[in-house]
């Protein structure tokens, strides 16, 4: 549903332009020391505004509502609210029987019978990822001697990402991106395979970021092409230092020390100004659609701080996953 994790476990709720979105995370230890000002510099990075984004800035003010006391992590259920304030729900009215080529809008529809928010998206809105920065923020704490650092390679199909975009605004369309993720410092023997290996809880995580389709590790797909003696990472101290990385700081899908490092790519965004052919759920026939309203020309933009919280996300619930079963 909408919780993760086995020891920090996350739930997201709200809607676009519901009352408020937010994030309660159970499973922290107490005595985290914590404040709103904490979560101002990861915040920007994820608001809209800039070139390429969403004309829509919300003020993203964080309430810490349960968990917290005299400015610490009590051991309850951390609850962190965004309330929306910037929501124009007004241009989604036609939306509602009209849904969006390449969006949630028609599978919404029909999975809860019509009753689902479409205004932004609703649920499925991006919005949500607020939430994930939140507990990303949070969880950097569990983890202080992992640094993360996620940033935008590709837009568009080039690595010039302001001429991509650029390029999509003149035509009312919309670019994807491949936003790469690398962090240092991380342990030996983060991990718990099969089902609850580093790759599967970093891609689990990833692919709750709407937008992403894809995911590799280390070398990725071009591993495919590569020879054992190619691809195998040489052992170099006792560290276990190699002299390449193209496991992606991974092995077995345990942490083996080295840098971790990923890739994601984000589709373009779904909601254009350029005319599409879609079906009106009223009429059962197909029409032409223009969306209007706020929109982002590259949504992989603000998607590199939300990589790193559930980076920081899966690293903290795995590392107390380990001394849990270390009784430590």
């Amino acid at each position: 549903m909408n919780t993760f994790g086995r020891i920090v476990r996350v739930s997201i709720f709200g809607e676009s332009h519901g009352a408020m979105v937010g994030v309660t995370i159970d499973g922290l230890p107490h005595g985290i020391k914590l404040n709103a000002d904490d979560f101002t510099d990861d915040l920007a990075r994820r608001r809209a505004g800039a070139i390429g984004t969403t004309p829509r800035v919300e003020g993203d003010i964080p309430e810490i509502a349960t968990g917290w006391f005299n400015g610490y992590t009590t051991g309850a259920p951390l609850t962190i609210l965004f309330r929306n304030e910037n929501t124009k729900s007004g241009d989604y009215d036609k939306l509602k029987d009209v849904p969006r080529p390449g969006h949630s809008d028609f599978v919404a529809y029909h999975k809860f019978d019509g009753y689902n928010d479409y205004r932004g998206g609703g649920h499925f809105s991006g919005r949500l990822t607020l939430g994930l920065v939140a507990a990303g923020v949070v969880a950097k704490k569990v983890i202080p001697q992992v640094s993360i650092e996620a940033r935008l390679i590709e837009a568009g199909g080039k690595t010039n990402i302001d001429e991509a975009i650029a390029e999509a605004q003149k035509q009312n369309d919309s670019i994807g991106g491949i936003v790469e993720c690398v962090a240092t410092g991380i342990p030996i023997g983060l991990g718990e395979p099969f089902f609850d290996s580093a790759e599967s809880v970093i891609s689990h995580l990833a692919f709750s970021i709407p937008a992403v389709k894809g995911i590799e590790f280390g070398s990725g797909f071009a591993a495919s092409r590569m020879r054992g003696s190619e691809h195998n990472d040489l052992i170099t101290d006792s560290s276990g230092s190699t002299a390449t990385n193209h496991a992606g700081g991974i092995n077995g899908g345990i942490t083996n020390g080295n840098p971790l490092v990923f890739r994601i790519a984000v589709k373009p965004t779904s909601s254009i100004a350029k005319p599409q052919q879609t079906l009106n759920l009223k009429t059962r026939k197909t029409e032409s659609l223009t969306v209007q309203g706020r929109h982002d020309t590259c949504i992989a933009l603000r998607v590199p701080v939300v990589a790193e919280a559930i980076t920081a996300i899966a690293l903290a619930d795995l590392l107390l996953t380990e001394r849990a079963r270390k009784n430590r």
